[in-house]
């Protein structure tokens, strides 16, 4: 087994590398405005899972997946040439969930601010329910 910083070395340098050769050497028509978020690598080092995120929508995210898919053997031999391993890791391609993610955590403040606010502007012409001194006094306890 190898060490896990040896691992995130290696992740880190494949992420980089796999960035470049994207931007550089892929000129798959398919391919969209495509962003390495992350890498991950075995404890063998034998398998890179790369994270990507797509600018765009639905059918730029699937032409994007298609091209990666594609060019996998360009990027791989990249990798290989540039990391110098024994054995140069099987790559896969994940589209990253995180901005999806963050679009919906982002409605969700948006609606709970729109709740806020809502209650917000109800309560300011409210009145109070009761009398404005809630507390019962004895009728001889007046101090005035």
């Amino acid at each position: 087994m190898v060490d896990a910083a040896r691992a995130r070395k290696l992740a880190d340098r494949i992420k980089v590398v796999a960035a470049e050769t994207i931007e550089r050497r892929v000129k798959d028509p398919r391919l969209g405005f495509v962003t390495v978020t992350d890498t991950r690598v075995t404890a063998d080092l034998r398998e890179a899972t790369i994270f990507y995120t797509v600018y765009g929508d639905e059918t730029a995210r699937a032409g994007s997946a298609a091209a990666l898919e594609s060019a996998k053997g360009l990027i791989r031999a990249a990798v290989g040439r540039e990391t110098q391993v024994r054995f140069t890791p099987l790559i896969t391609f994940v589209a990253d969930v995180v901005p999806d993610t963050v679009r919906h955590l982002d409605d969700l403040i948006a609606s709970a601010r729109a709740a806020d606010d809502e209650l917000a502007r109800s309560a300011a012409d409210a009145l109070p329910a009761g009398d404005a001194d809630p507390y019962r006094h004895q009728e001889g306890d007046d101090d005035e």
